[in-house]
C-alpha cells in the first residue's frame, strides 16, 4: 500500500492496530472508520464484544440476546450501531457497499419489534473510538495504525472477532500477511 494510501483514510475505511501496540483500549484492534474531516475523526471497533447484551442497555429490545461491542474508549454511556443491507432508516450514513451508520433509532427499535428489521443484520457499539483535530493523521505518520482499504463488506463481520485482526492483515498479503503471525510480545518473536 502506498505511503499517500495510508495518509488519506476515508470512511469506510479499517484501521488496524499495529502489532505491539500498548494502549489496551486499541490492542489488536480493528476500528471501523465512520467520519474523518479537520474537525477529526470518529469510529467503531469492530471486534471487541462487550460483557453486555442490548436488552440490558435498551429495555425497549429486551427481547433481543444481542451481543454488544465496545465501540472505543470515549463516551461509553452512548450506544451506536452499523446494519448491512438496503438502507432502511432515514439519517443514516453510508460506510461501504450496503454497510450503514447510524439512523433513526425509533424507526429501528419500531422495526425490530415488528419483526420489519433482521437483528441478524445489526450491530450495536457502547462508546467510541474518538481523534482530535490532526490526531488520526499524527498516529498514522507514527504507524501507529494501518489503513485497510476496500476490505469493509457484510463478509468482514463473518470473521470471529477474536481473529478478525489477524485475519484481515493476512487477506491484505504482503508484509501485512507477515505482521499477522507477529506475537504479542515482541520478546517472543
Amino acid at each position: 500500500m502506498s505511503i499517500e494510501a495510508q495518509r488519506n483514510p476515508k470512511p469506510g475505511d479499517l484501521l488496524i492496530s499495529e502489532p505491539f501496540l500498548q494502549d489496551e483500549n486499541f490492542v489488536r484492534s480493528v476500528v471501523l472508520l465512520c467520519e474523518h474531516s479537520e474537525e477529526g475523526s470518529f469510529g467503531l471497533i469492530i471486534n471487541k464484544p462487550s460483557i453486555l447484551k442490548l436488552g440490558e442497555l435498551v429495555e425497549a429490545l429486551d427481547f433481543l440476546d444481542k451481543e454488544v461491542f465496545v465501540g472505543g474508549p470515549v463516551e461509553q454511556n452512548t450506544l451506536h450501531f452499523i446494519y448491512f443491507g438496503e438502507k432502511s432508516l432515514e439519517g443514516s450514513i453510508p460506510l461501504g457497499k450496503n454497510i450503514w451508520w447510524g439512523g433513526d433509532f425509533n424507526m429501528l427499535v419500531s422495526k425490530l419489534k415488528l419483526g420489519l428489521f433482521d437483528p441478524g443484520s445489526i450491530r450495536f457499539f457502547l462508546g467510541y473510538s474518538g481523534w482530535g483535530t490532526d490526531q488520526l493523521d499524527e498516529e498514522l505518520s507514527d504507524e501507529i495504525w494501518i489503513i485497510c482499504k476496500d476490505h469493509l463488506g457484510e463478509k468482514t463481520f463473518d470473521f470471529s472477532p477474536e481473529q478478525l485482526w489477524k485475519d484481515l492483515l493476512k487477506n491484505m498479503g504482503g508484509e501485512f500477511k507477515v505482521i499477522a503471525n507477529y506475537p504479542l510480545d515482541p520478546r517472543l518473536n
